[in-house]
C-alpha cells in the first residue's frame, strides 16, 4: 500500500522525507520447492494484472492533469503529450501518477469515510488503485513472479480467494492504524501470496526434500520485505494485514494430499490410506480457520466502531516506521 504522503509535497517539515514508494519494491521469490507438477495454465494472474493496468488508465483520464493543475504550486504536467493522461507535476507525485484527490476520488483507503461515511468499499477498491507508473510496475511484475507460479500449482480458484481476501485484510490493518492519511495499492494481497508460500511449505512439511533451505530462503525474504516497511511513507501495515490473511489461507487451502492417497488404486488389495490429509494438516487448518475467523471479525468491529490501533497498541508504531536521524515518523 502507498500512502498519501508519497504524493503530495506540501509545504512543512514532513515533506523533507525520502520519497519511498512501496514496500514491494523489495526482493520477491520466483519459485520454491514444490514435487508436484504444473497442472493448471495460469490465466487468473493474468487478469489481475490487466485490471490493474485499466484501473490505472481509467484513474489517469479522470485526473486530467492539464484541467486541474495549478502551476504555481507543483509546476507543469509530466509527459503533457499524453493529454488528459499526463503525470502531475513530480513535486506533486513523484511516482508519475494522479493528484492524492483523484485517487481519493477513485476509492483509496481513507479511514474517516470508511468509519463515518459508510464506504466500506473503499477496503476492496483500494487495493485496485496505484499512486503511479512506478507503483504499478513495480506490484505488477511481483503479481507475476509469485502469482503465476503459485497459480500453476493450486488453481486459479484458491489463488484467486487468497489474493482478494488478503488485500482486504491488508486494507482492515492498515485503516485501524493509518488514520490521517490515504493508502491504495496491491501490497497487501501480494504479501499474502508470499504468506501462503509459507504456511504452505510448513503444512506440506513431509514432501519437502531440503525442508531447512526452503524455510530459511522464505524467512529471510519476508523479513527483507517486512524491513522495507518500516521505512516512512510505506505502508507496512498492509503488508502486515496482508501477509497474516495469506500465512492462515495457506493452511487452510493448500494441503497437498498424503502421496498413499494419491497412489490409493495403484496399491495392493490388502493395503488403504483411509484419510487424504494427515493429522498436523487437518489440525492447522482448523486453528487457522478460527484465527482468521476471528481476526476479521474483531478488525471490522473496532475498525467500524472508530477504534485506533495505536490506543490498544502504542508499540505497533514501530512496525510501521522507525524513526532515525535520517528522517522522522509522522504517526497518528
Amino acid at each position: 500500500m502507498m500512502s498519501r504522503d508519497d504524493l503530495e509535497r506540501q509545504q512543512g517539515p514532513k515533506n523533507s522525507s525520502n520519497d519511498n514508494t512501496t514496500g514491494t519494491g523489495s526482493t520477491y521469490p520466483t519459485s520454491y520447492s514444490s514435487t508436484e507438477s504444473s497442472y493448471w495454465t495460469s490465466w487468473l494472474v493474468p487478469v489481475f494484472v490487466v485490471a490493474n493496468i485499466v484501473v490505472f488508465v481509467v484513474v489517469m483520464y479522470v485526473n486530467n492533469c492539464r484541467k486541474h493543475i495549478h502551476g504555481r504550486f507543483y509546476g507543469k504536467c509530466v509527459a503533457g503529450f499524453l493529454g488528459r493522461f499526463s503525470f502531475q507535476p513530480l513535486k506533486e507525485n513523484p511516482l508519475f501518477g494522479p493528484s492524492a484527490n483523484t485517487l481519493e476520488k477513485m476509492g483509496a483507503l481513507e479511514w474517516w469515510k470508511i468509519v463515518h461515511g459508510h464506504q466500506g468499499w473503499r477496503l476492496v477498491t483500494a487495493n485496485w488503485l496505484h499512486a503511479g507508473l512506478i507503483h504499478l510496475v513495480v506490484n505488477m511484475l511481483s503479481l507475476v513472479l509469485i502469482g503465476v507460479r503459485l497459480e500453476q500449482q493450486f488453481g486459479f480458484l484458491r489463488i484467486g480467494v487468497i489474493y482478494l481476501l488478503s488485500g482486504f485484510g491488508g486494507s482492515i490493518l492498515s485503516s485501524l492504524f493509518i488514520q490521517k492519511s490515504i493508502s491504495v495499492g496491491a501490497s497487501g494481497a501480494l504479501f499474502g501470496l508470499l504468506g501462503t508460500m509459507l504456511s504452505e511449505l510448513i503444512t506440506n512439511w513431509t514432501i519437502y526434500s531440503n525442508k531447512a533451505a526452503a524455510l530459511l530462503t522464505l524467512i529471510v525474504i519476508v523479513v527483507i520485505n517486512l524491513a522495507v516497511g518500516i521505512l516512512p511513507f510505506v505502508d507496512n501495515f498492509a503488508h502486515i494485514g496482508g501477509f497474516m490473511t495469506g500465512f492462515l489461507l495457506g493452511f487452510i487451502l493448500l494441503p497437498r494430499p498424503q502421496f498413499g492417497w494419491l497412489e490409493r488404486h495403484n496399491l495392493p488389495a490388502g493395503v488403504r490410506v483411509r484419510s487424504k490429509y494427515k493429522v498436523y494438516q487437518y489440525i492447522l487448518g482448523m486453528i487457522a480457520l478460527a484465527a482468521l475467523v476471528a481476526g476479521f471479525t474483531v478488525g471490522l468491529v473496532m475498525l467500524f466502531h472508530g477504534e485506533n490501533g495505536y490506543k490498544h497498541c502504542h508499540w505497533c508504531r514501530y512496525l510501521n516506521c522507525v524513526p532515525t536521524s535520517k528522517w522522522e515518523c509522522n504517526s497518528n
